[in-house]
């Protein structure tokens, strides 16, 4: 009878072995997979932090040359209204 018994806690036994063996796979696994995933979201936000830098410098560009295009508008106004005040009331 004892060795019955002995024989199914063995069984028992090495099946708890092979379950914790799985797990311990799936674990593993899982580790990989995460550790994958944080690589990408690392990757991710390098390329987000490219763009943000782009878009920043980008609008930057963009404030000096509208600033730039008003000087010259302005500085065309000026030179416009200089000859209509050469041309005289006659001139117009």
């Amino acid at each position: 009878m004892a060795d019955e018994d002995l024989a199914g806690r063995v069984a028992r036994l090495e099946r708890q072995v092979a379950e914790l063996a799985e797990r311990a796979a799936d674990s593993a696994a899982a580790r990989v997979l995460a550790a994958g995933a944080d690589r990408d979201v690392a990757e991710v936000r390098a390329e987000l932090r490219a763009h943000t830098g782009a878009l920043n410098a980008l609008r930057e560009n963009q404030i000096d040359l509208r600033e730039e295009m008003r000087r010259g508008f302005a500085t065309v106004n000026t030179s416009l209204s200089q000859i209509i005040e050469l041309l005289g009331p006659g001139g117009r």
